[in-house]
């Protein structure tokens, strides 16, 4: 029955995205047979009042009726443009996480059951919500400690909200399997792959205890670092559903007009943002990945202060190469350079002809190379990259994809603060010292550390490598001369399987042509 619950889920969500002007706004003049008439029926059943919305409050609006579920999905696919395209990413990067907040009772339940001790033993305070998202909502408290009082955040999960998202998440897997199957060409995109990506990004934002983790692994990586921090985190009051940390009192980097008046400098401020950025991508690995202007605060000092750590980012030895040599090659218009780093990373397949990628390559880079320097964009620079990876078939990297879409944000912000910014000249420094570290000798040394370190614990390894691969050589030798065999349990197994297959089906067709019927009566 969940099978049959997530078509009639799935049906529901197009019927608000039709009735909210989200089809109609899609760019549907090139379609043909099925879909164009698809999308010319969504045009006519589309809302009155919807039509006079653009698209990016169109598609706010159906998100908003669909719930913290689907929120969390165009959060997600903002980060994807391999998969929505550019135009509709930025749409959905403009949904604003906000949602109804929940009553105090519904948070004291949540923190005892989490925690285990009452809600007067680990507050002297707890007030009533003062935020709220589609995942958990936060309270203003207090705490004694050492014998002062102290004010701290506390963030709690939403009451029931796992659930949801499990029921919804069977819906997006069941779209992602039905667009596999019936459209052939969307497969090299893996949208399955992208649904199971989205059920642990989202499993990992439900576990407080993790955030909490995140908080502690980038404080430690930052500690030192000028001009920029984090909250402290009280594991005495953190579990799954609940995370305890330092209240910060600042004003929001929204607050252009505020950080003037409290006599802060928003240049600076601007190019502390980018190169704590840089700084925790390229040195770290490790980076907040949802840094809009809301999740950042200013304090007195003009200290810049990150919170929500939802959502983080991470990138290998390899990728942290990746792009700092792309970077230090569109800098030195070297892109025959660029290029070869594309084929070494194994980005782009070998049989693409890297003279040819590196003159698709010129064609990004030249015209950087007229303008001003306050006028380039780094963001703009990775967006048109991956636009020409596309064309030489290079494999969706996920982390890349999350890294570029933070780019994007964060160089959004740092103009706000700064409509002159020049994102190279911040970034110079940053990047400077860890191209100097990590692709200089000094970066060859480690990498020749590293590589002989590899090589002892193969060796290590080599005896049960050894056994594994005797093994392996006398299963297939049984194989080849008896051939593949199942034992009753899987034959039987595989048999119920493909009945329920063909049983679903059918309920599948009845579910469609009763969808088809509503509308058609709808139409009348």
């Amino acid at each position: 029955m969940s099978t049959l619950g997530a078509y009639f889920r799935l049906a529901r969500a197009g019927w608000v995205m039709v009735r909210e002007g989200v089809v109609a706004a899609l760019p549907g003049d090139e379609l043909e047979g099925p879909a164009r008439l698809g999308w010319r029926l969504g045009k006519l059943l589309a809302r009155n009042r919807a039509r006079k919305r653009d698209r990016s409050e169109r598609i706010a609006k159906a998100i908003e009726r669909l719930g913290p579920s689907y929120v969390k999905l165009g959060q997600f696919l903002a980060t994807r443009p391999d998969v929505v395209g550019h135009d509709i990413a930025l749409d959905l990067a403009t949904l604003q996480d906000r949602m109804a907040t929940f009553p105090r009772a519904a948070s004291v339940t949540a923190i005892e059951g989490s925690i285990g001790q009452p809600v007067s033993a680990l507050y002297v305070t707890l007030d009533e919500p003062v935020a709220a998202a589609s995942i958990a909502q936060v309270h203003s408290a207090t705490v004694e400690e050492n014998g002062e009082t102290k004010r701290v955040a506390v963030k709690v999960i939403r009451p029931g909200v796992r659930r949801r998202f499990h029921r919804d998440l069977e819906g997006f897997f069941l779209a992602a399997h039905l667009q596999e199957r019936f459209i052939p060409s969307s497969r090299r995109l893996k949208p399955v792959e992208v649904a199971e990506t989205l059920a642990q990004t989202t499993k990992i934002e439900m576990d407080l205890r993790l955030e909490a983790a995140a908080l502690s692994e980038m404080a430690e990586n930052i500690a030192g670092d000028p001009g920029f921090r984090i909250p402290s985190v009280d594991w005495a009051r953190t579990g799954r559903d609940v995370v305890t940390m330092e209240w910060i009192d600042g004003l929001k980097m929204s607050d252009i007009e505020g950080l003037r008046a409290a006599g802060h400098d928003p240049v600076a401020l601007a190019a502390t943002l980018i190169q704590s950025f840089l700084r925790h991508t390229l040195r770290d690995g490790f980076f907040h990945a949802d840094m809009h202007p809301g999740n950042l605060f200013v304090e007195a000092d003009g200290t810049i202060v990150a919170v929500d750590f939802g959502i983080t980012g991470r990138l290998g030895r390899k990728e942290r190469r990746f792009l700092a040599e792309i970077l230090y090659g569109f800098i030195r218009r070297d892109f025959r350079r660029v290029a070869e780093v594309h084929f070494e990373a194994g980005y782009v397949p070998g049989h693409h002809d890297v003279a040819a990628f590196a003159q698709a390559l010129r064609a990004i880079g030249e015209p950087i190379h007229g303008q001003p320097a306050e006028t380039i964009s780094m963001a703009k620079l990775l967006t048109l990259l991956f636009e020409v990876t596309e064309l030489f078939d290079m494999q969706t990297r996920p982390e890349l994809l999350l890294l570029q879409k933070t780019m994007v944000v964060v160089e959004g912000v740092a103009r706000t603060l700064d409509p002159h910014f020049n994102m190279w000249k911040s970034a110079e420094p940053v990047v400077g010292t860890w191209i100097a570290e990590n692709l200089g000798p000094r970066g060859m040394i480690s990498d020749a550390r590293e590589g002989v370190g590899a090589m002892l614990s193969l060796a290590r390894q080599a005896p049960d490598l050894a056994a594994r691969t005797e093994r392996l050589s006398r299963e297939i030798d049984a194989m080849a001369e008896n051939g593949l065999r199942f034992d009753a349990e899987t034959a039987e197994a595989i048999g119920r399987a493909e009945a329920r297959h063909s049983r679903w089906g059918r309920a599948a067709l009845w579910v469609i042509a009763i969808s088809a019927a509503v509308i058609a009566w709808k139409l009348v």
